[in-house]
């Protein structure tokens, strides 16, 4: 095995730890004073020990504690001084404000910027596509919701933001710093004809569906072009009423596309502030969206979402983040690899089976089978002396 080039001094576990920077960690650990009262149970600790239940799938603390027990001669490579307790990492997930690793995740999101950007949306529709997520109805745990901004190049989410289940998901477009440089797309949920308004003021781009029940008025039918696709049904300007106290106060001009889904027998209706696209880039535009069902259906797969390791909010959202920080690590290891024979489910998948192993990340995943082959190579020797 020392002889392979498939071989590393660090473990799997190690070397997708190592792509954290400890500065970085440290940075966020002085902004929150989150090791101020601390002695035996640091930040990057509580980090480490997170994501290997994340990484691990394991659905409870005692499994955490009970898998860190066993690796005790290996916990050097992790900056780790013993196992911890189930009691420690409780005690942590409830005391330690989840603000901390909210600040390491977009602090490595803006490091790894340059990998994981992808110019393909662009070069499309001549702006980056910023897409937002409704938070699905049941799937609410410990009274709060998650709401998403992803670019779709990324594969990870730019704007992560926790709400109690009261409040209206509208809201989450408060938190979100919109440019003309970009084009968003969103659920229906966000619907809200008054920002819709602001975005026609401020010529900020955006698509999303109408409302089934929407009323609205037909102002003035757009020419179909000869090459568009015949699932197009319909492209016009219409206006929405925009209410005050009851009753309609103004108009909006808005764009209506008609879109007709054999496969599902459904149609659609998206509306637009965006002109210069052809009707039926209108259509791929929102079709992007499903980028971020695509990514949280990986997050629900391959991240131990569907166990939470504590009772209270504090302990639900720093899983989350630490779900999304490893989700993130991930993801950069399949750009850094380029092999596109790695599907992310079967890279996290290969990742978890050989957590511990001493295996070179990069050598292994370029070519899975050179180790093996190295073996047959070195016992055909044998043989043949």
């Amino acid at each position: 095995m020392n002889n392979s080039t498939n071989f590393s001094g660090n473990s799997v576990f190690g070397q997708l730890i190592s792509l954290i920077p400890k500065h970085q960690v440290q940075r966020a650990v002085n902004k929150y004073h989150s090791d101020k009262f601390t002695k035996r149970f640091s930040t990057w600790e509580h980090l480490v020990s997170m994501l290997f239940a994340t990484a691990s799938n394991t659905t409870s603390l005692r499994d955490v504690t009970n898998g860190f027990l066993g690796l005790e001669g290996k916990l050097q490579h992790l900056n780790l001084k013993r196992p911890p307790k189930r009691s420690t990492i409780s005690d942590a997930n409830k005391r330690r404000s989840y603000q901390v690793f909210e600040k390491i995740y977009y602090d490595l999101l803006t490091q790894y910027q340059p990998i994981l950007s992808d110019s393909r949306f662009k070069n499309e529709f001549g702006k980056e596509l910023s897409i937002g997520r409704k938070p699905e109805s049941g799937k609410r745990k410990g009274g709060i919701k998650v709401h998403m901004q992803i670019r779709p190049d990324y594969n990870a989410p730019v704007l992560v933001k926790f709400t109690d289940a009261t409040t209206h998901d509208s809201s989450f477009m408060n938190d979100i710093e919109f440019t003309n440089d970009h084009i968003y797309v969103f659920d229906k949920g966000y619907n809200d004809y008054e920002r819709f308004e602001y975005f026609n003021t401020h010529q900020i781009p955006f698509v999303t569906r109408l409302k089934h029940n929407a009323a609205f008025r037909r102002k003035k039918e757009f020419e179909l072009a000869a090459d568009s696709n015949q699932s197009i049904l319909l492209d016009e300007q219409i206006v929405l009423p925009i209410r005050e106290n009851g009753k309609i106060n103004r108009g909006l001009p808005l764009r209506r596309v008609v879109y007709w889904d054999e496969k599902h027998q459904v149609c659609y209706e998206f509306i637009s502030n965006i002109y210069d696209l052809s009707a039926d880039q209108i259509t791929l535009i929102y079709k992007s969206r499903w980028q971020i069902e695509t990514l949280h259906k990986q997050l629900k797969q391959n991240q131990s979402l569907s166990y939470f390791l504590g009772d209270n909010v504090n302990a639900i959202i720093i899983q989350i983040w630490c779900a999304l920080i490893w989700n993130l690590l991930l993801t950069v290891l399949q750009r850094q690899i380029k092999a596109k024979v790695w599907a992310f489910s079967n890279l996290a998948s290969v990742i978890r089976l050989h957590l511990f192993n001493y295996i070179n990340l990069n050598s292994f995943l370029k070519n899975p089978m050179k180790h093996y082959q190295e073996i047959v190579a070195q016992e055909l020797k044998l043989f043949d002396g």
